[in-house]
């Protein structure tokens, strides 16, 4: 049921025009009934962040918002005072349907950099959606349909607590996707009662173990937004670690579907490294080799080279990642070819016909694991990119 799925909540997903496909639903709004208003966010680390996120990031500052109103078709990104001024006035538009202030609304954009939005297509399409507001599922699947870019499916989850309060949320991303968030705008929405600052707290944790360390293409986004908003519309306080956990568990859910809907992926690749002396070490390990695009190339053509992992392990400094070459071993969908920094079993004995492909590296250095996830690269990546058109 996507962001409807949590009481207090309603949602629309409208044809706008915005987009360059036609009759594609292209604006979508969501708004918190209440009656907390409480709301987090995490945003891209890019320099040459978008009008959207530059406005969002400071009205979500104070803990509070009442809706998000978000449009693909255009990133609204590198646009200068006049990119700034359009969401300032798709803010004021959406906050005057609502009587509310506009620093209770927040603006999230996707598509093209470099262009300005059609401005007059965005505010017609935020009444439309506004007119079309709704708590049903069919709503908030419209909601998570009018995000999507290249995305080849909607994106969404949901779970129960165990004392009945509700967590659901929508994602978009499938290519430029790296850590520091992946190219994303993502709402979710639970019915819990809960303040700011715990929101805050599960959503900066649940990121980082979930949108931080996925890779389809190493490509940082300008646009990424992540926002967690709460309407206490259950009545419900729950349990803080249970909270903390579902959160996690839902941004877990939803980065993971964006690696499996990665521009012209035919493989999800799982990239665990274990052994190492601390976590940092090894999510430093596993997303140099996340980042190899000769590993990436070789993996779309079902080819277990081995060397391309630990020729990407060897980038990684020995005072970030400490670990002996000569003890490093990578176990490639449960068949060890290469152990002690050398050749193992023969890789043609490793299976890689599935669509998940599970690269273990143990660097017998210590205790501590993290996993990573990326996709390969293959010809349609190429297609998709050589001629973008959100």
């Amino acid at each position: 049921m996507s962001v409807t799925f949590a009481k207090g909540f309603e949602a629309a997903g409208v044809v706008a025009g915005i987009s360059s496909q036609t009759g594609k639903q292209d604006v979508a709004l969501v708004v918190n009934n209440g009656p907390l208003n409480a709301a987090a966010g995490v945003f891209t680390s890019n320099r040459f962040c978008a009008a959207p996120v530059q406005w969002s990031r400071k009205q979500v500052s104070d803990g509070e918002l009442k809706a998000v109103i978000l449009n693909s078709g255009g990133a609204n990104a590198c646009t200068g005072e006049e990119g700034y001024q359009q969401t300032v006035r798709t803010a004021e538009a959406v906050a005057l349907m609502m009587h509310v202030e506009p620093s209770e609304i927040a603006v999230c954009s996707t598509g093209l950099i470099g262009e300005l939005l059609p401005l007059d297509k965005v505010i017609e399409g935020a009444q439309k959606a506004f007119d079309s507001l709704d708590s049903s599922a069919q709503a908030g699947s419209d909601a998570a349909h009018a995000i999507m870019t290249t995305d080849t499916k909607p994106k969404t989850v949901n779970r129960l607590g165990s004392n009945g309060f509700r967590i659901g949320g929508m994602v978009k991303g499938s290519g430029m996707i790296a850590p520091q968030l992946a190219t994303m705008l993502c709402v979710i929405t639970t019915d819990a009662v809960v303040s700011a600052g715990q929101l805050q707290a599960a959503l900066t944790a649940a990121v980082d173990r979930s949108f931080n360390r996925i890779d389809v293409d190493g490509c940082m986004s300008t646009n990424d937004t992540v926002l967690l908003l709460a309407s206490g519309a259950s009545g419900i306080t729950p349990d803080a670690d249970e909270f903390n956990g579902l959160v996690a568990d839902c941004c877990s859910s939803l980065a993971r579907q964006i690696i499996g809907d990665g521009e012209g992926a035919s493989h999800d690749i799982r990239i665990r490294v274990t052994s190492a002396t601390s976590e940092d070490a090894a999510l430093a390990c596993g997303r140099a080799v996340a980042a190899s695009n000769l590993l990436k190339c070789a993996i779309s053509g079902n080819d277990p080279n081995w060397g391309r992992v630990v020729s990407s392990l060897g980038t990684v400094p020995a005072d970030v990642a400490p670990y002996d070459p000569n003890e490093v071993s990578v176990t490639i969908n449960g068949v060890r070819i290469c152990a002690n920094g050398g050749p193992d079993r023969d890789r043609s004995e490793v299976d890689m016909t599935l669509r998940e492909i599970d690269i273990d590296i143990d660097l017998n250095a210590g205790e501590s694991e993290a996993c990573v996830w990326t996709d390969d690269l293959t010809h349609e990546y190429v297609h998709i990119n050589a001629d973008y058109e959100s």
